[in-house]
């Protein structure tokens, strides 16, 4: 038997694929991805799993359990943890994969056919360009960015490198959320004017800003990356780092990412906003979290808004829903309270039908690098692009804004938006903070920004547009657009 390397495998799956299309098939988008998987190791993709102490451990299940695929690195700037998940790794796939603490000994070697990121927000988009850049396919976690442009600039490497890269918003793979979008956009229960993201997402203080020593195991520059050298101001190393703007996007970007981009998807905008505006502020402690624990985000598009809520105080659901996403439409609503299902109503409260399913949304990015076909992903990188940006659009008007009078955030609020849906939106969010005895003598109302979505810039507005992307500490430095 004649035995075929790992690039002769993809281009003759690459070959199946564009024959099955040729033929022509009526079996829906949202089927199982799943295809036989080889047990050739001629056919076997290698993968360097970067980032392991949380979502990583997920990476790690996806391509650990898999016949096609292992894990011949692990890659983490703690070296206990690094050192730790590649021992139970060889337990699972029966040899070690490597461990390294820089992502650049990793690209260095040519027996890596995908990079898998589940770094903390700020490393994403330079481990997935440099990877790229290094001729592997990338899947990264969400958000896919920790500033507008750094997403832009790794859709243009996927595009120019002709690489496949994976957002990790994992609902787009799921039937039953695929099956609910497609309900919503079919009309039947009329135009759809409203998607409501919610991450109402309890979560206590952090502990008291201060200086404290990051663990003895973690090479605290590589770490860092592409942030400030600065010294660490959180008790908790690990994961607290989403409250603390140089590593984080707070709420809106971790949890809240999967939500924003259910949103955008029902909504059915393939590109950002015209305008938005953020109100919110960090209620009910102080601690050495800058982020907010309370946010409203309004993304206007003309026919359509989106509305994001944080709430991370303790707090009721709405329409039945805590962390999920509501799509106010002209004859009923959608409520989607997981990620893979949710239900419909008519406006009377009456249930019309429900929807369920869940799916690999690795085994999909795998067909894709089969494939070679970025059309084939679920959550290609520019959708990952245009969701986390929407994030962080609303974080640069919030951090453009300053705390106010609740009664004059109201008059402001209502200045820029007369609509009863972010007038209830608002009274709400005061409402919720009085329930927690956090009722705030001020709260802070960003700035209402006016957005070009086809340059991707505020027009006219210096100050915002610096924060579209960061000043980089060298050499972990993002590329700016067109020298991807």
């Amino acid at each position: 038997m004649v035995k075929r390397t790992r690039r002769q495998f993809l281009e003759d799956s690459m070959f199946a694929a564009a024959a099955a299309a040729a033929v022509g098939s009526s079996t829906p988008l949202w089927a199982d991805d799943s295809e036989p998987q080889s047990t050739s190791p001629n056919e076997r993709l290698s993968v360097a799993v970067v980032g392991v102490n949380g979502r990583g451990n997920t990476h790690i299940g996806a391509f650990a359990g898999r016949k096609d695929t292992e894990i011949t690195f692990i890659c983490d700037a703690d070296r206990n943890v690094g050192e730790k998940r590649a021992k139970e790794v060889a337990k699972r796939q029966g040899r070690e994969p490597q461990f390294v603490d820089d992502l650049r000994k990793v690209l260095e070697g040519k027996n890596v056919d995908i990079v898998s990121i589940a770094t903390p927000n700020h490393w994403h988009a330079l481990g997935a360009i440099w990877s790229i850049q290094a001729g592997k396919d990338v899947y990264v976690e969400k958000p896919v960015s920790h500033n507008v442009s750094e997403g832009r600039r790794i859709v243009e490497a996927a595009r120019k490198y002709k690489k496949i890269c994976q957002t990790g918003t994992q609902c787009r793979a799921n039937p039953g959320m695929r099956n609910a979008i497609e309900f919503v956009q079919s009309g039947e229960l009329g135009a759809c004017r409203v998607a409501r993201g919610l991450c109402y997402k309890p979560r206590g203080s952090i502990g008291p800003r201060g200086e404290y020593q990051p663990p003895n195991t973690v090479n605290y520059d590589l770490w860092l990356g592409p942030a400030p050298m600065a010294p660490t101001t959180r008790p908790q190393f690990h994961y607290d780092w989403h409250w603390q703007w140089a590593y984080g996007n707070g709420d809106l970007g971790n949890q809240g990412i999967h939500q924003m981009d259910i949103a955008r998807w029902g909504l059915g905008v393939n590109e950002l906003s015209q305008a938005v505006l953020s109100y919110g502020g960090r209620f009910g402690y102080e601690d050495a979290g800058e982020t907010a624990n309370t946010q409203v985000v309004v993304h206007d598009y003309g026919d359509k808004s989106l509305v994001f809520e944080v709430r991370g105080l303790k707090t009721d659901k709405l329409r039945g829903a805590g962390v999920g996403v509501i799509f106010e439409c002209e004859n009923g609503y959608v409520v989607m309270s997981s990620y893979d299902s949710g239900s419909a109503f008519d406006n009377d409260g009456q249930k019309i039908r429900d929807f369920k399913g869940e799916a690999d949304h690795f085994a999909n990015f795998l067909k894709a690098v089969r494939s070679r076909k970025h059309e084939d992903l679920f959550a290609d990188i520019e959708e990952g692009h245009l969701s986390s940006a929407l994030c962080h659009m609303g974080n640069i008007s919030y951090l453009l804004g300053s705390p106010v009078p609740v009664n004059e955030a109201q008059e402001q609020v209502a200045a820029i938006d007369t609509t009863d849906n972010v007038k209830e939106t608002f009274e709400r969010t005061i409402e919720h903070l009085k329930a927690n005895n956090a009722t705030p003598s001020g709260i802070t109302v960003g700035a209402h920004l006016k957005f070009d979505p086809k340059t991707e810039t505020f027009p006219g507005n210096e100050k915002a547009n610096q924060l579209l992307t960061r000043e980089y500490r060298r050499p972990f430095v993002v590329p700016e657009a067109g020298q991807v």
